[in-house]
């Protein structure tokens, strides 16, 4: 049977390697950037050896009708998994009105109403997998990030509420957090600093986008079929 996941964010490092993973298992797949075309098409073009589908999706998430352009493209849909996210660094009491908006609209309304929008599409098959990446500073903080980690915490009370929710229709709602991935987000540190965040993490490493995407394929297979709710902490041991 024919399975298709929405992938958010698809361009970015975690996203282009969960396409990878579930194109890989032999999902179809809608892949959403914001914009960077270039990448999409470059992934696009390594997906093509798995022979499956993948429709490219232009949307800005980070605007408040974005999802709704998002979900008017999305026909059939068995997962859908809530990448798209941007960080912010910087004491509060700087953070500007506009940065607040983008990360509330982001990690939070979108999540909330595109979610909304699709659920009819996963209640008529009775089944499907909803994913949301958030962070490990949604389940601890973290100074000078306070406005990412407040997003990155409702999308983890919106797991924890929506899972209950939906449990009886047989949609299992969970969260992978991760915890520091050598991806894009990363680039502006230096070398020192990059060596002094692997001191703090007990494994002594940052993880792979790859770790992220094998956690997601986990939560989306019968092996996890009896886990909804909960949030799967990929950090190295950083936070327990």
């Amino acid at each position: 049977m024919r399975k298709y996941a929405l992938i958010t964010g698809a361009s970015g490092g975690i996203g282009e390697a969960i396409a990878a993973k579930l194109a890989e298992e032999g999902y179809h797949l809608y892949l959403h950037y914001h914009e960077n075309k270039r990448a999409i098409e470059t992934l696009m073009e390594q997906l093509k050896a798995f022979g499956g589908e993948y429709i490219p999706i232009q949307a800005d998430l980070s605007s408040k009708s974005g999802y709704k352009k998002l979900a008017k493209n999305i026909f059939s849909i068995d997962a859908i998994i809530h990448n798209s996210g941007i960080s912010h660094y910087g004491l509060l009491y700087e953070l500007e009105d506009s940065m607040a908006e983008k990360l509330i609209n982001l990690h939070v309304t979108t999540p909330l109403m595109l979610t909304k929008q699709l659920l009819p599409k996963l209640l008529a098959k009775r089944s499907g997998n909803i994913i949301v990446i958030s962070s490990i500073w949604g389940q601890t903080g973290a100074a000078c990030e306070v406005a990412y980690s407040t997003v990155k915490g409702a999308q983890i009370s919106f797991v924890k509420a929506l899972s209950k929710e939906l449990a009886f229709n047989g949609i299992r709602v969970n969260a992978v957090a991760p915890g520091a991935v050598q991806t894009a987000m990363l680039e502006g540190f230096t070398f020192d600093e990059l060596e002094s965040l692997k001191n703090e993490i007990p494994m002594g490493r940052l993880a792979s986008p790859e770790n992220i995407a094998d956690s997601v394929s986990f939560l989306l297979s019968e092996k996890s079929s009896y886990i909804t709710g909960q949030v799967l902490a990929v950090n190295g041991g950083w936070y327990t």
